[in-house]
Protein backbone atom coordinates (compact mmCIF):
# COMPACT_ATOMS: atom_id res chain seq x y z
CA UNK A 1 0.00 0.00 0.00
CA UNK A 2 1.46 3.06 -1.24
CA UNK A 3 0.42 6.69 1.20
CA UNK A 4 1.11 9.91 -0.28
CA UNK A 5 -0.40 12.56 2.70
CA UNK A 6 -0.37 16.23 0.63
CA UNK A 7 -2.58 17.74 3.35
CA UNK A 8 0.08 21.37 2.91
CA UNK A 9 -0.86 24.72 1.92
CA UNK A 10 1.08 25.27 -0.51
CA UNK A 11 2.02 29.19 1.99
CA UNK A 12 5.52 29.17 0.27
CA UNK A 13 3.70 28.53 -3.13
CA UNK A 14 1.31 31.44 -2.64
CA UNK A 15 3.71 33.91 -0.69
CA UNK A 16 5.73 33.75 -4.17
CA UNK A 17 2.87 34.99 -5.78
CA UNK A 18 1.58 31.86 -7.25
CA UNK A 19 -2.96 31.16 -7.71
CA UNK A 20 -2.59 27.66 -7.32
CA UNK A 21 -1.64 24.62 -4.79
CA UNK A 22 1.60 23.19 -6.06
CA UNK A 23 0.68 19.74 -6.97
CA UNK A 24 -1.60 21.54 -9.40
CA UNK A 25 1.19 23.14 -11.13
CA UNK A 26 2.55 21.62 -14.49
CA UNK A 27 5.80 21.45 -15.59
CA UNK A 28 6.49 19.46 -19.02
CA UNK A 29 3.57 18.69 -19.72
CA UNK A 30 2.47 17.35 -16.39
CA UNK A 31 1.22 18.67 -13.02
CA UNK A 32 3.94 18.19 -10.61
CA UNK A 33 0.96 15.34 -8.70
CA UNK A 34 1.44 13.46 -11.90
CA UNK A 35 5.83 13.58 -11.38
CA UNK A 36 5.17 12.66 -7.95
CA UNK A 37 2.92 10.02 -8.12
CA UNK A 38 5.44 8.65 -11.17
CA UNK A 39 7.65 7.29 -8.59
CA UNK A 40 5.84 4.34 -8.65
CA UNK A 41 4.39 3.83 -12.40
CA UNK A 42 5.26 0.38 -11.84
CA UNK A 43 2.41 -0.28 -8.74
CA UNK A 44 -0.30 1.70 -10.73
CA UNK A 45 -1.69 -1.91 -11.86
CA UNK A 46 -1.23 -3.74 -8.21
CA UNK A 47 -0.84 -1.29 -5.31
CA UNK A 48 -3.80 0.40 -3.73
CA UNK A 49 -3.01 3.96 -3.00
CA UNK A 50 -4.47 6.03 -0.56
CA UNK A 51 -4.05 9.88 -1.17
CA UNK A 52 -4.57 12.25 1.88
CA UNK A 53 -5.79 15.63 1.41
CA UNK A 54 -7.89 18.88 2.53
CA UNK A 55 -11.08 19.67 0.87
CA UNK A 56 -9.83 22.88 -0.63
CA UNK A 57 -9.02 24.12 -4.09
CA UNK A 58 -11.09 21.36 -5.41
CA UNK A 59 -8.21 19.06 -4.54
CA UNK A 60 -10.23 15.68 -3.94
CA UNK A 61 -11.85 16.37 -7.54
CA UNK A 62 -8.61 17.26 -9.30
CA UNK A 63 -6.44 14.19 -7.29
CA UNK A 64 -9.10 11.84 -8.71
CA UNK A 65 -9.23 13.18 -12.44
CA UNK A 66 -5.34 12.94 -12.20
CA UNK A 67 -5.44 9.07 -10.94
CA UNK A 68 -7.53 7.99 -13.60
CA UNK A 69 -5.60 9.92 -16.16
CA UNK A 70 -2.68 8.38 -14.98
CA UNK A 71 -4.23 4.73 -14.87
CA UNK A 72 -4.08 4.12 -11.38
CA UNK A 73 -6.57 1.39 -10.88
CA UNK A 74 -7.11 1.34 -7.30
CA UNK A 75 -7.16 4.39 -4.98
CA UNK A 76 -8.64 5.58 -1.82
CA UNK A 77 -9.09 9.31 -1.43
CA UNK A 78 -9.23 10.68 2.56
CA UNK A 79 -10.17 14.00 3.04
CA UNK A 80 -9.32 15.66 6.29
CA UNK A 81 -11.58 19.67 7.29
CA UNK A 82 -8.89 20.99 8.96
CA UNK A 83 -4.78 21.24 9.27
CA UNK A 84 -3.03 18.53 10.27
CA UNK A 85 0.49 19.24 12.88
CA UNK A 86 2.39 17.78 10.10
CA UNK A 87 3.25 14.71 8.01
CA UNK A 88 3.26 12.33 10.47
CA UNK A 89 -0.08 13.00 11.89
CA UNK A 90 -2.27 13.27 8.02
CA UNK A 91 -0.71 9.62 7.66
CA UNK A 92 -2.00 8.61 11.11
CA UNK A 93 -5.49 9.86 10.56
CA UNK A 94 -5.85 7.34 7.52
CA UNK A 95 -4.83 3.85 9.23
CA UNK A 96 -8.18 3.41 9.98
CA UNK A 97 -8.36 3.01 5.64
CA UNK A 98 -5.02 0.66 6.28
CA UNK A 99 -5.59 -3.19 6.86
CA UNK A 100 -3.57 -5.55 9.56
CA UNK A 101 -0.27 -6.37 8.50
CA UNK A 102 -0.31 -4.77 4.96
CA UNK A 103 3.30 -2.89 4.71
CA UNK A 104 3.19 1.32 4.05
CA UNK A 105 5.11 3.05 1.78
CA UNK A 106 4.91 6.77 2.55
CA UNK A 107 6.00 9.77 0.20
CA UNK A 108 5.62 13.13 -0.60
CA UNK A 109 4.33 15.22 -3.61
CA UNK A 110 7.76 17.15 -3.13
CA UNK A 111 10.00 14.94 -5.20
CA UNK A 112 10.10 12.86 -8.09
CA UNK A 113 11.49 9.43 -7.23
CA UNK A 114 12.78 7.50 -10.67
CA UNK A 115 11.63 4.26 -10.00
CA UNK A 116 10.82 3.75 -6.41
CA UNK A 117 10.48 0.08 -4.99
CA UNK A 118 10.01 -1.32 -1.82
CA UNK A 119 12.74 -2.34 0.40
CA UNK A 120 14.08 -5.82 -0.85
CA UNK A 121 14.79 -7.21 2.82
CA UNK A 122 12.36 -7.15 5.64
CA UNK A 123 12.56 -4.23 8.35
CA UNK A 124 10.31 -3.11 10.92
CA UNK A 125 10.90 0.09 8.94
CA UNK A 126 13.15 1.48 6.05
CA UNK A 127 14.12 4.57 4.32
CA UNK A 128 15.40 6.04 1.59
CA UNK A 129 18.86 8.55 1.85
CA UNK A 130 21.26 9.80 -0.42
CA UNK A 131 24.06 12.01 0.15
CA UNK A 132 23.42 15.37 0.02
CA UNK A 133 24.18 19.32 1.09
CA UNK A 134 22.56 21.77 4.14
CA UNK A 135 20.66 21.19 6.88
CA UNK A 136 17.33 21.54 6.03
CA UNK A 137 16.56 18.01 5.57
CA UNK A 138 15.28 14.90 7.33
CA UNK A 139 19.08 12.89 8.10
CA UNK A 140 20.11 9.29 8.89
CA UNK A 141 23.08 7.72 10.96
CA UNK A 142 24.49 4.24 9.82
CA UNK A 143 26.42 1.84 12.04
CA UNK A 144 28.90 0.71 9.60
CA UNK A 145 28.98 -2.95 11.03
CA UNK A 146 25.28 -3.68 11.39
CA UNK A 147 24.35 -1.47 7.97
CA UNK A 148 20.89 -0.65 9.81
CA UNK A 149 19.88 2.66 10.89
CA UNK A 150 20.88 4.15 14.54
CA UNK A 151 19.42 7.44 14.49
CA UNK A 152 17.08 9.86 12.53
CA UNK A 153 16.69 13.94 13.00
CA UNK A 154 14.62 16.36 11.63
CA UNK A 155 16.64 19.23 10.18
CA UNK A 156 19.98 18.52 12.52
CA UNK A 157 22.47 17.31 10.15
CA UNK A 158 24.05 14.24 12.01
CA UNK A 159 25.17 12.80 8.57
CA UNK A 160 25.84 13.11 4.93
CA UNK A 161 22.61 11.10 4.57
CA UNK A 162 19.08 13.11 3.75
CA UNK A 163 16.09 11.74 3.44
CA UNK A 164 14.57 12.14 0.20
CA UNK A 165 11.02 10.96 2.32
CA UNK A 166 10.46 7.91 0.97
CA UNK A 167 9.33 5.84 4.07
CA UNK A 168 8.45 2.73 4.57
CA UNK A 169 7.16 0.57 7.98
CA UNK A 170 5.94 -2.87 8.15
CA UNK A 171 2.38 -2.29 9.27
CA UNK A 172 -0.05 0.25 10.73
CA UNK A 173 0.56 -1.22 14.60
CA UNK A 174 4.50 -0.26 14.23
CA UNK A 175 3.72 3.29 12.50
CA UNK A 176 1.32 4.15 15.30
CA UNK A 177 2.80 3.17 18.20
CA UNK A 178 5.86 4.93 16.69
CA UNK A 179 3.34 8.10 16.10
CA UNK A 180 1.85 8.12 19.41
CA UNK A 181 5.38 8.54 21.34
CA UNK A 182 6.06 10.85 18.78
CA UNK A 183 3.20 13.20 19.43
CA UNK A 184 3.70 12.73 23.30
CA UNK A 185 7.02 13.63 23.30
CA UNK A 186 6.82 16.62 20.47
CA UNK A 187 4.89 20.47 21.21
CA UNK A 188 5.88 20.96 16.99
CA UNK A 189 5.21 19.64 13.80
CA UNK A 190 5.01 16.33 13.75
CA UNK A 191 7.43 14.97 10.96
CA UNK A 192 8.08 11.02 10.21
CA UNK A 193 11.89 11.04 10.47
CA UNK A 194 12.12 11.04 14.29
CA UNK A 195 9.65 8.20 15.07
CA UNK A 196 11.82 6.05 13.55
CA UNK A 197 14.17 6.74 17.06
CA UNK A 198 11.44 5.09 18.83
CA UNK A 199 11.48 1.83 16.50
CA UNK A 200 15.33 1.87 16.97
CA UNK A 201 14.83 2.62 20.81
CA UNK A 202 12.41 -0.59 21.17
CA UNK A 203 14.65 -3.13 19.58
CA UNK A 204 13.41 -3.18 15.75
CA UNK A 205 15.32 -3.08 12.88
CA UNK A 206 15.67 0.23 10.49
CA UNK A 207 17.17 -0.44 7.12
CA UNK A 208 17.72 2.25 4.24
CA UNK A 209 18.66 1.88 0.77
CA UNK A 210 21.31 4.59 -0.48
CA UNK A 211 20.22 6.19 -3.84
CA UNK A 212 21.85 9.02 -5.99
CA UNK A 213 20.84 12.41 -5.95
CA UNK A 214 20.35 12.14 -10.19
CA UNK A 215 17.74 10.01 -9.19
CA UNK A 216 15.30 12.83 -8.02
CA UNK A 217 13.59 15.44 -8.92
CA UNK A 218 12.82 18.22 -6.48
CA UNK A 219 9.58 20.32 -6.46
CA UNK A 220 8.88 21.30 -2.89
CA UNK A 221 9.87 24.91 -3.21
CA UNK A 222 9.37 28.05 -5.64
CA UNK A 223 13.08 27.43 -6.38
CA UNK A 224 13.32 23.84 -6.84
CA UNK A 225 9.92 24.08 -9.25
CA UNK A 226 11.54 26.76 -10.92
CA UNK A 227 14.42 25.29 -11.39
CA UNK A 228 12.77 22.12 -13.07
CA UNK A 229 11.58 23.96 -15.50
CA UNK A 230 14.22 25.30 -16.92
CA UNK A 231 15.42 21.52 -17.62
CA UNK A 232 15.67 20.52 -20.83
CA UNK A 233 15.81 16.45 -21.09
CA UNK A 234 13.20 14.85 -18.15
Amino acid sequence: MIIIPMAGLSSRFFKAGYSEPKYKLSAHGKTLFNWSLSSFKQYFDSELFIIICRDVYDTPAFVASQLDQMGVKHYQIKTLEAETRGQAETVALALDLVPDNEPLLIFNIDTCRHQCTYPDAPYDAWLEVFEGEGDHWSFAKIDANTDLVTETTEKVRISNLCSNGVYYFKDKVTYNLAYQQLKRDTQTELYIAPMFNYIIGSGGKVGYRLVPISSHIFMGTPAEYEQFLRYENV
